[in-house]
Order: structure tokens, then sequence, then C-alpha cells
């Protein structure tokens, strides 16, 4: 079993524990100053690669229903053998009359999600006996195509975005259809797009038809020229990249990267205490700017 994380994951160096964590162990509760050294940062390190993530999500202030789903998994296997940290993140922000956004959005996430998780169960949560035959990047488009061609049977005129991240140890497969967005986000300060946004804006953006201040006015922002359940057949844009290096992993719908501007974006995550309420703070600030849409936002990190 160790070869095969040794080959699916990567060698991690070799590593000591402590001997302040073994000395330290104990079941009493944690006084005074073991909280504050835990609040501050001076607690001892792990060892294992950990994947932590969180979650902001809300129907915002203008709309009445939500169009944007949201899919957030996360594990981290640890033993005598290899760290496996693994995570999943999925955003779909839909689109359609009569609830059909809900519809595809939702579909998306969950058939993409199933597709993968039934892919890697075996090999995450079982002694592996054979190794995966198709690469990362086969299988994101495998199930983002199962989702676009479920949501033309099921829910036709409807469409949804899907931007997905698979996180395998220290990389990430990303997987990505329309203007939902994947970001990495670092300590000092830098917010660098990780997806290019299938919209008639970028577009003609990139076609040199319209400057970059044409773009923040543009009418017709929220029109796409590729979208799940939409056209016969669909392209999806699919690459793997590393894991933001001591940063982290956003993935937002346009309710927030629409609305609150990449500065705010950065001071916001370095300000907060925590994955958790950074989420809380970019969808507070997008409804404070007006929440004109629904906002989804997950934010990950791997600390040790």
């Amino acid at each position: 079993m160790a070869d095969f994380f040794r080959k699916l994951f990567g060698s991690k160096e070799e590593t000591t524990k402590p001997k302040e964590l073994v000395d330290a162990a104990t079941t009493a509760p944690l006084t005074d100053q073991q909280l504050h050294s835990i609040i501050s940062g001076q607690a001892p390190k792990y060892e294992i690669k950990q994947l932590i993530a969180s979650v902001g999500q809300s129907v915002g202030k203008q709309r009445d229903h939500n169009e944007d789903s949201v899919l957030a998994l996360t594990t981290t296997i640890s033993g005598s053998v290899e760290s496996v940290p693994f995570g999943l993140y999925v955003v779909a922000d839909g689109m359609g009359g009569h609830q059909f956004g809900e519809v595809a959005s939702n579909a998306a996430i969950r058939i993409v999600g199933g597709k993968i998780v039934e892919k890697f169960h075996s090999y995450l949560y079982k002694i592996p006996t054979q190794s995966l035959q198709e690469s990362l990047q086969e299988v994101m488009e495998e199930s983002i195509m199962e989702a676009h061609q479920y949501i033309q049977r099921e829910a036709p005129g409807s469409g949804t975005t899907i931007t997905a991240a698979l996180v395998l140890g220290q990389q990430v497969t990303i997987g990505h259809v329309g203007d939902s967005r994947a970001y990495a986000v670092f300590p000092d300060g830098r917010m660098d797009p990780l997806t290019r946004d299938h919209s008639l804006v970028k577009r003609l953006e990139e076609l040199g038809h319209l400057s970059k201040d044409e773009v923040e006015t543009f009418p017709h922002r929220n029109v796409l020229i590729r979208a799940l359940g939409q056209g016969e057949t669909l392209e999806a844009d699919i690459f793997t990249v590393p894991f933001p290096q001591s940063g982290y992993l956003m993935i937002c719908s346009d309710g927030l990267w629409g609305v609150v501007n990449e500065k705010d974006v950065v001071r916001i995550i370095g300000e907060s205490p925590n994955l958790h309420r950074a989420c809380q703070a970019m969808v507070e600030a997008a409804n404070a700017a007006g929440g004109p849409d629904n906002i989804t936002v997950i934010l990950a990190q791997i600390i040790g």
C-alpha cells in the first residue's frame, strides 16, 4: 500500500515526531497558557500535511432564490504510510427560467462530485488492488461531460457554470466551464486567476475590442459563450497546477468576484482568524456592496 501512495501522491520527506508532542500528551483540559499558545500560533507544528477548507454562501440582496450550488469534501488519511490530503471542491452557478438554473447547478455538483468520489473511493478507504486506469484530467473531463449530458436531457433550456478542483497531495486538477472562477491567493497580496472566463465580454477583451475599463461597464457582462447544458458539444478547460504554497485556493461565483475587488478579498483573507470567518466576511462584503447576485465561495489551505 505504501508503494501505491508513493506512486499516486509522490514520496514524502522523512520526519521525526517532536519529543515535546509526546511529552505533552494528556487528556486533561487545556490550561489558559496552552489555549493562548494555540490562538497566538505558538503551538507545536503538526508533521503531516493537512488540507482544510471552508465555505460561504448567500442568496444575496436582490434575488429571491439561490441558483448557486456548492460541494466541498475534505479528507486527510495519515498513518504509518503516506499522508494523503484529498479534497474535492465544486462551485456551479445555474441559469434558466422556471427554477431550471437550480436544477442544472445542483445536478452538476452532484454528478461531478459523485463520479470523482466513486473513482477514488477504493483508493482512499480500502486497500488498493489495482492502479487507476485514467489520468486525473480524464476523470475530471468525463465527470463534467456526464453532467453536461444529464442537464441537456433532464433540464433542457437551462445551463450552469462549473469550476471544480480535485486536490491530491500537493497538486490541483481543475475542470472549468463558464465564468465562476478559481484563484491562487498568496500572503504577499498576489491573487492570481487560475481560470479564464468563457464569457462574451472576456472574448471581446481578448480580441482587443474592449479595454479593461470598458469591460467593467459592458452591458452584457453575464452572457456566456460556454456553459454545461448548452450546445451540442462542450469543451471544458482541464489542467493541473501546484497547490498554492503557503497560500490559498479560492473558488467562487461571479456574485463574489464581480462585486468585491481583489484588493479587498486579499485584505479580508489576511485579516481573518480562520478560513470560516474569511468566507463569511467575503459574503458579507458582497452583500454590503448591494448583493446583486447569489454569492458562493470556497477557501482551501494546506497546513503542516
